[in-house]
């Protein structure tokens, strides 16, 4: 399907979850791809991996109640197509990842979990193949509000690779993907 024109490498992008945000509030991020995507030469990216990390504080290694103040869990999606600040179902063909991270503020207990699976897609064969110029990273929180004084930092960490696909492969990845934009 796809023939390996880099190895390995990563992206990232993080998004601030700013101060008293209350339950519902969402923030977007974007990544520019333009440089690793090529229509006339069907170059795209294979995602092989992403990853979550929710850091608070000034020194990004506060406690996880310090995030929140109370009860509650902040949600991240990866997608390939621009939601605006909204989530997407499961089944929508442009979610790359997602996850939460659930808190237990009493007990200072922190929960995360990757909702897509696999969060690994794992060699080229199974990679997520993007063909657009731009990921968005959508984050918030849920069922409380954040800290009254601490940012709420989410970086989604992507594992890639620029691949040359096939006229035949862009096509039917350029077709999946725009059918899932609502």
């Amino acid at each position: 399907m796809a023939k390996a024109k880099t190895g390995s490498f990563f992206l990232t992008e993080t998004i601030q979850i700013p101060v008293a945000t209350t339950t519902g509030g969402r923030v977007q991020g974007e990544i520019d791809l333009g440089a690793y995507v090529n229509v006339p030469t069907g170059q795209a990216v294979a995602i092989e991996e992403v990853d979550f990390i929710v850091q608070s504080g000034a020194d990004f290694g506060a406690a996880g109640n310090s995030m929140v103040q109370g009860d509650g869990a902040f949600a991240f999606q990866l997608l390939d197509l621009n939601p605006g600040t909204a989530f997407v179902r499961a089944d929508d063909q442009s979610l790359v990842a997602s996850g939460s991270l659930n808190i237990d503020f009493t007990n200072n207990v922190l929960s995360h979990q990757s909702d897509l699976y696999p969060d690994s897609y794992g060699t080229l064969d199974r990679a997520f193949m993007v063909v657009n110029d731009t990921l968005y990273l959508v984050g918030g929180i849920d069922s409380t509000t954040t800290s009254a004084s601490a940012i709420t930092y989410i970086t989604a960490r992507i594992k890639c690779q620029v691949v040359k696909l096939s006229n035949t492969d862009w096509m039917a990845i350029a077709i999946q993907s725009t059918a899932s934009d609502n």
